[in-house]
């Protein structure tokens, strides 16, 4: 497996975990606190999180692929998009998980 397949699923992760972080705080803004702008924050957040939801669970889905995970596994990477903080965790365990194995597939390895 390429490092590259590896860093863009991190990019995501991170990218739509932060996006998904905001979302709540515009929501708790807009529906608890009530503030002035929640509304529009919350509408371009949720836009840019939705749209990057989709290339981040395309990217979780091609390195299960690459990584051959169970379906069970699979399907919980994919929905740690949709948990406010999960997905900074799930990444940090994946990434654990799979740097053993894409530090053997690297080519520098293959020529030493």
């Amino acid at each position: 497996m390429k490092k590259s397949v590896l860093t863009r699923y991190r990019v995501m992760a991170y990218v739509t975990g932060v996006l998904l972080v905001l979302l709540t705080f515009g929501m708790i803004g807009k529906y608890v606190l009530d503030l002035n702008g929640a509304a529009d924050f919350t509408r371009v957040v949720s836009i840019a999180h939705g749209w990057l939801y989709v290339v981040y669970l395309i990217f979780a889905f091609d390195l299960g692929s690459k990584a051959k995970w169970p379906v069970g596994k699979q399907i919980w990477v994919l929905l740690a998009g949709t948990i406010p903080t999960a997905a900074f965790f799930v990444e940090r365990k994946i990434s654990h998980e799979l740097e053993a194995r894409v530090a053997e597939d690297s080519p520098a390895t293959a020529k030493a």
